[in-house]
């Protein structure tokens, strides 16, 4: 889960408001405080957090509709305004033009190559035909970076190693360029206070003319963030921003603040390193999973990626019946894996990211499921579909045979256990949309994702 320090600060404030008997002005104010010292400690503008509190205080002040408690109303207020100040919208970027260019700009050390390849990936996947085209010059490993990134993804990439104009590696490909339907192009880090970078980003903006120009921006950078985005969005008036390094310990807030400073709204988030890492970045989905909401829209759009109708409905199948096994215990993992981390996907079902589950449960790395495969390798078919009947004895027969430890056994055992006991929480639902509704019932009344 992405900001997980201020989305725990801010999960503790909003359960205030369901544990309290009454809702009052002292209870308002305290839990604009804590909102406040949240948000503030994520090195979120000081302005913009005042101005939120304004609006928070201002709202609680309403009548509550009928059919909703003054608790469900204050949890409607915070989310909503939190959704405000983060841009209320997605931002649409729109390929309608061939081809629809998309100019990286940002800070050395953002992540704008690692993001042109998750970018190239992301438009690849929708059926676009992609081209990258790298323009860093002083970096000495962007060019070979970005070529890799391009190999990987499948998408043609175009540079000229030795050149030092920017603007020359772009005017020698402009021709190719129009075969495709979205060109990424990848510039130079840069301080955003250098004058001779900053002319050179304007000599190169020009030359250009993308259809976007996206501020990749680190969520570790702080409150400096806010600064280094007015400077880019002076040079080339910056129409959107990507935030990296979201899944990190980093504070985040001031580069969630940087977009309120450019007026351009957040079009995508890095959430891992993975070139599949890249989401769309939609803030009524992203403060319903920091508030523990859920975000089942994500959740099912990431299933898709990964698995087949099929394969969905059967292990929805075993989901609902909460009676599976090893086997499926080992390929509904391996699916997950390829969503992100166990942590990530329980925090877009609603009500489960405010579940206290054990650290192990959630830290499933790939090696242990390699090594849980040799596990179940050396395990009979009796024990596979019937994972009860393994005894002790069983276990040490299972361990020599696997070559693994006898707590690597025990180990995948209590894993089994833990799931089959999740499972149960969902057991005698008839179909996805009833469970659906059961999640979305944990949800505020007049509230939907």
């Amino acid at each position: 889960m992405v900001l997980d320090k201020l989305g725990d600060s801010l999960k503790n404030t909003l359960s205030k408001i369901t544990k309290a008997v009454f809702v009052d002005e002292k209870l308002i104010n305290e839990l604009v405080k804590d909102i406040q010292r949240a948000l503030l400690q994520s090195d979120t503008n000081v302005q913009l957090v005042f101005d939120l509190s304004k609006n928070i205080k201002e709202r609680a002040k309403e009548k509550s509709p009928p059919g909703i408690t003054k608790r469900e109303q204050l949890v409607t207020i915070v989310y909503e305004e939190l959704t405000n100040f983060l841009g209320k919208e997605a931002y649409e970027i729109k390929i309608t033009k061939k081809p629809t260019q998309i100019m990286l700009v940002g800070l050395f050390g953002s992540g704008k190559t690692t993001t042109t390849g998750k970018l190239a990936k992301f438009y690849k996947k929708r059926g676009y035909k992609v081209a990258v085209i790298q323009t860093d010059t002083w970096r000495p490993a962007a060019y070979d970076q970005l070529e890799q990134l391009a190999e990987n993804v499948g998408v043609d990439f175009f540079g000229i190693r030795e050149e030092k104009d920017p603007v020359n590696i772009y005017l020698a490909f402009e021709k190719k360029l129009n075969d495709y339907d979205v060109v990424i192009v990848d510039t130079a880090g840069r301080d955003a206070l250098s004058d001779e970078l900053i002319e050179e980003l304007n000599k190169l903006h020009a030359a250009v003319n993308a259809e976007e120009r996206l501020l990749v921006i680190s969520a570790d950078l702080g409150q400096a963030a806010e600064k280094q985005a007015q400077a880019f969005h002076d040079t080339c008036h910056v129409s959107g921003v990507i935030i990296t390094k979201l899944e990190g310990t980093a504070k985040g807030g001031g580069a969630l603040s940087a977009s309120a400073v450019t007026s351009a709204k957040i079009a995508f988030i890095g959430v891992g390193e993975k070139v599949d890492d890249l989401e769309v970045f939609h803030p009524q989905r992203f403060v319903g999973r920091l508030i523990g909401l859920g975000d089942l829209e994500s959740l099912l759009e990431k299933a898709k990626e990964v698995m087949s109708e099929e394969d969905a409905k059967d292990m929805q199948a075993k989901f609902l019946k909460g009676d599976f096994n090893l086997v499926d215990l080992y390929e509904q993992m391996k699916a997950m894996k390829k969503m992100g981390s166990f942590k990530k996907i329980l925090g877009m079902i609603p009500g489960m990211g405010q579940m206290k589950l054990p650290k192990d449960m959630l830290d499933v790395q790939e090696g242990k499921l390699e090594k849980w495969k040799h596990g179940m390798d050396s395990m009979t078919q009796e024990e596979l579909e019937k994972p009860d009947i393994i005894s002790a004895d069983r276990i040490d027969r299972i361990a020599a045979g696997s070559g693994l430890k006898i707590g690597q056994i025990r180990e995948l055992l209590k894993q089994y256990r833990q799931g089959k006991k999740m499972m149960k929480m969902f057991k005698g639902e008839q179909d996805m949309g009833k469970l659906m509704k059961k999640m979305k019932g944990k949800m505020p009344k007049g509230m939907g994702m």
